[in-house]
């Protein structure tokens, strides 16, 4: 990893020019420039979506903000070249508050997930002493992902405020000898082989994660993503998805396009604070980059009547009022036949994906969203703190994240099982039933395929992830269920009730290695064309 240090005066121009996608005015061209990581404020209040140049300016008042507010001055010898004693020479001071670093990988390396990038420079600016870290007040600081250059190396930029939130200033002494060193660490902590370009979970801030360990708790980032992610899949409208959102005790706002107030573009989400506290925000898209608004979008049912429907319900989210309707699917109890009908779906998906060939990522990252999904509601529904529910639907939406969805075109028509999370989120909290251990055994199966999806497709790291959870925190829940027995299933057969015991199997046992006959197809057969599986069959509104 090759450190590149500059000094600077101007951070709206910086981070304009980090946020250009103009060829003709950057040095490279950069593809979808995105945060990575920044300081807590960064994060809480942008996701991963492409940054323009509003989102850029703003970044940098943010950043700028305790220059301003304090009025301090940071300056550096200014050099210029003498061509009579042909040397550079002391000329005076300028302004230099701003501190740039790129970080870039060699070409061979490949590329690095977000996540990865974002533990990187969370080390990184930890190191160069920037962060509270140092036992000093942090820097404002932010890192955004370039993607690849021209050269094939992978990059990112950091850019730091010198003045620290106290108003003073941070030392950049013997920084280019400190980076060279820290990037000599961080490449032993973190090997930097090629690890997937397919997909990128979101990281997290570190004093997030210090101080839900204080607190003794999960990271709200967690908690919130997995109601999210719950809610979203047991809805069938935008409507049904903010109440049931707010069903599940989270604060939901939206964010308006600009000029607008009825037009919806993305949303935040926190946990109702404690008394006398405020509440700490997230956007989708930092919780998930299949949790953004848009990407939710595309599995639920869509007209003009239940956009406005959508909008009245993100309008009462915004205000703090009560939903609009009372009335709505989230309010009733499915029929125990609903349960039968899932199943039947959840094994026919398990079967149809032994044709998927494993490099169908869009496919593969569907089938892993729904039973996440599912995985997330249940947990939502059964465990008063995150346990293998919650630990299972974490591992199966890395899956479901993948980094570049625009370059793997659409999923193939699959049996969907975005619905079984609504039976979840319905069902008893208190009692395990026969019905849910027949759903459960087809999840396994299905999750069973995402591992060894990954496990043929060489990425040992996500498929080693998916075992254990399986092994080691699935296993002992499964042997807490009743045996599965499906309700209301007369007419079918024996074998489509103990058929599932392979997947019972594979959660009590463990995931075992590779075998002949496996769920993924060892030659790839070519994807079947497109066909939309939404569960709606109006026209569309572009939002």
């Amino acid at each position: 990893m090759i450190p590149n240090i500059t000094r600077g005066s101007r951070i709206g121009g910086l981070m304009v020019y980090l946020a250009s996608t103009d060829s003709d005015k950057t040095k490279n061209a950069h593809s979808e420039p995105h945060l990575v990581a920044g300081d807590a404020a960064i994060m809480a209040w942008y996701d991963d979506g492409v940054l323009d140049r509003d989102d850029a300016l703003a970044i940098a008042k943010h950043l700028d903000r305790p220059r301003k507010n304090f009025g301090v001055e940071v300056k550096v010898k200014n050099f210029e070249w003498d061509a009579v004693k042909k040397e550079r020479v002391h000329v005076g001071y300028k302004d230099a508050s701003v501190w740039h670093c790129s970080l870039s990988l060699r070409a061979e390396e490949g590329a690095l997930t977000d996540q990865q990038w974002g533990d990187i420079a969370n080390d990184f600016v930890d190191s160069m002493g920037f962060t509270e870290a140092s036992g000093k007040a942090q820097c404002r600081w932010a890192a955004v992902n370039h993607g690849t250059s021209e050269n094939g190396n992978h990059h990112i930029h950091l850019a730091v405020s010198l003045v620290r939130e106290d108003g003073t200033k941070a030392s950049t002494h013997g920084d280019y000898k400190r980076a060279q060193e820290t990037c000599r660490e961080l490449e032993v902590k973190y090997g930097l082989e090629e690890l997937s370009t397919v997909h990128a979970s979101r990281g997290y801030d570190r004093a997030e994660k210090a101080t839900a360990a204080r607190e003794k708790r999960e990271m709200h980032r967690s908690s919130l993503a997995r109601k999210v992610r719950a809610s979203a899949g047991a809805s069938a409208t935008e409507a049904e998805f903010v109440r049931r959102a707010r069903n599940t005790g989270l604060l939901v706002r939206p964010r308006y396009a600009k000029n607008t107030t009825d037009v919806i573009v993305g949303y935040s989400v926190a946990e109702r604070p404690k008394l006398g506290e405020r509440p700490i925000w997230f956007g989708g898209g930092t919780l998930a980059s299949d949790l953004k608004l848009g990407a939710l979008r595309e599995e639920w049912m869509d007209s003009p009547h239940l956009a406005t429907e959508a909008a009245k319900e993100w309008n009462a989210a915004a205000r703090n009022r009560r939903t609009v309707s009372r009335t709505g699917p989230e309010n009733a109890t499915p029929p125990a036949e609903m349960w039968v009908e899932y199943t039947r779906s959840a094994t026919a998906l398990a079967d149809q994906l032994r044709t998927i060939p494993r490099d169908d990522h869009a496919t593969w990252a569907k089938a892993a969203r729904e039973v996440s999904g599912a995985f997330a509601a249940w947990s939502y529904r059964l465990e008063p703190t995150p346990g293998p529910l919650a630990a299972t639907a974490a591992e199966l939406s890395r899956t479901a994240q993948l980094r570049a969805p625009r370059q793997h075109g659409k999923p193939v028509a699959l049996p969907s099982i975005a619905g079984t999370a609504m039976l979840f989120m319905a069902a008893s909290s208190k009692n395990k039933t026969a019905a849910q251990t027949a759903l459960m055994v087809q999840l396994i199966n299905t999750a069973f395929a995402v591992y060894e999806m990954h496990a043929q497709s060489g990425r040992t790291r996500e498929a080693q992830r998916i075992r254990s959870v399986v092994e080691e925190q699935l296993a002992p829940f499964t042997g807490t269920m009743p045996k599965a027995v499906l309700v209301g299933a007369e007419q079918q057969s024996t074998s489509d009730v103990s058929g599932p015991a392979r997947a019972v199997d594979i959660a009590r046992r463990g995931l075992v290695p590779i075998r002949p006959g496996s769920a993924v197809p060892t030659t790839p057969t070519p994807a079947k064309p497109y066909q939309p599986a939404r569960r709606d069959s109006g026209s569309g509104l572009d939002r």
